[in-house]
């Protein structure tokens, strides 16, 4: 039985729904999954040589990408589930060779992928990387037909959005308790830029953005059509509400910590467990029961109007525009973390 997964991802829909089906059947598995996203080498455009010698700063900014924001959004699936995971981050112009190289390289026994998944005679033609895998590949390969497979409500967008910044969020409040658990191994230095950076992120989208969004569309749309999950709505507004606190006395114990150094640092690590303890019972809670009672219930005019106002959002690791504001963030964060900071039983490694 395979014990390896080999999943690439580029951040897309697509790639995010078959990283949950993939994550999902490692884990009925036992077995562990390595996460590889593949990024252009930006250096040998002309636009990146140009940059590198006008502007070295963005060169950097430019040429990190947005890779290893792809592998962090995984491996929050992955710890969601509780499969062990690691990640690789490759340059590479010709991803079929470096998805192929990098599951031989890590003993990996099955590669799991997404095909196009379109329907009738265009079935048989897959995604381009997807075909040059299987014709190259001496390892196993299972091609997963998300889109064909899958129900019309596991593409909707708006549970796809909301998901994805769920995950996103997931990703930053980890790396968030990987340096607090770092400084307090005496491992690392305090980054309080970092940490600055990722409090930005923390009180300006979910706290701002996400949750006002919910409630004002996806709760008030679930309340219109049942009663059944009201208390649990009534529960994730309060939780809400505690959360905003929680966000508070983390911005306050972090600048403690930046003015006091180590007699504040206890302080900052209950605020970081407190702050992730509630907003990964959140999240659970609503992908449990909410998300689930949504489809159920609410109509496709319905879900426009929600998909609509998240569209709005422009989270970080989503946004199809690449300037905004949140995803520099993100992917700073994501970037500037230290090597380690991802993956639950393994390590991101930049090649």
């Amino acid at each position: 039985m395979y014990r390896h997964l080999l999943v690439p991802t580029d951040g897309s829909d697509l790639s995010v729904e078959t990283v949950g089906k993939a994550v999902e059947f490692a884990r009925t598995l036992g077995a562990k999954i390595t996460f590889l996203s593949a990024r252009r080498d930006y250096g040998a455009t002309d636009g990146g040589a140009l940059e590198r010698t006008l502007n070295p700063d963005g060169f950097v900014e430019h040429a990190a990408g947005a890779a290893k924001g792809y592998v962090a959004q995984a491996e929050a699936e992955a710890r969601m589930k509780k499969v062990p995971c690691q990640s690789i981050v490759r340059t590479a112009d010709r991803p079929f060779e470096a998805i192929i190289e990098a599951a031989k390289e890590h003993g990996c026994d099955l590669i799991f992928m997404a095909s196009h998944g379109r329907r009738g005679l265009q079935a048989l033609v897959l995604g381009s990387q997807t075909q040059k895998v299987l014709a190259h590949s001496p390892i196993p390969v299972l091609v997963s037909m998300v889109e064909s497979n899958q129900s019309e409500w596991k593409l909707n967008p708006a549970v796809v959005t909301i998901h994805q910044e769920h995950l996103s969020l997931s990703a930053v409040i980890h790396a968030m308790r990987y340096l607090v658990q770092e400084i307090q191994a005496g491992r690392s230095a305090p980054d309080i830029a970092l940490f600055r950076a990722i409090m930005r992120y923390i009180h300006d989208f979910p706290e701002t953005l996400h949750h006002p969004k919910e409630e004002l569309y996806l709760f008030r749309k679930l309340r219109e059509h049942t009663h059944e999950v009201d208390e649990v709505l009534d529960e994730l507004e309060r939780q809400h509400k505690r959360e905003l606190v929680l966000v508070d006395a983390l911005e306050v114990s972090l600048e403690r910590f930046a003015s006091q150094g180590a007699r504040a640092f206890n302080e900052l690590s209950h605020a970081v467990d407190a702050f992730a303890e509630a907003v990964w019972a959140h999240m659970s809670l609503e992908e449990r029961v909410v998300i689930p009672a949504a489809i159920k219930h609410l109509s496709a005019d319905d879900w426009r109007v929600v998909a609509a106002a998240f569209a709005e959002n422009g989270d970080p690791c989503f946004d199809a525009d690449t300037t905004n504001a949140y995803k520099k963030l993100f992917t700073r964060i994501i970037n500037l973390a230290p090597e380690g900071v991802l993956g639950n039983d393994g390590t991101t490694t930049d090649l």
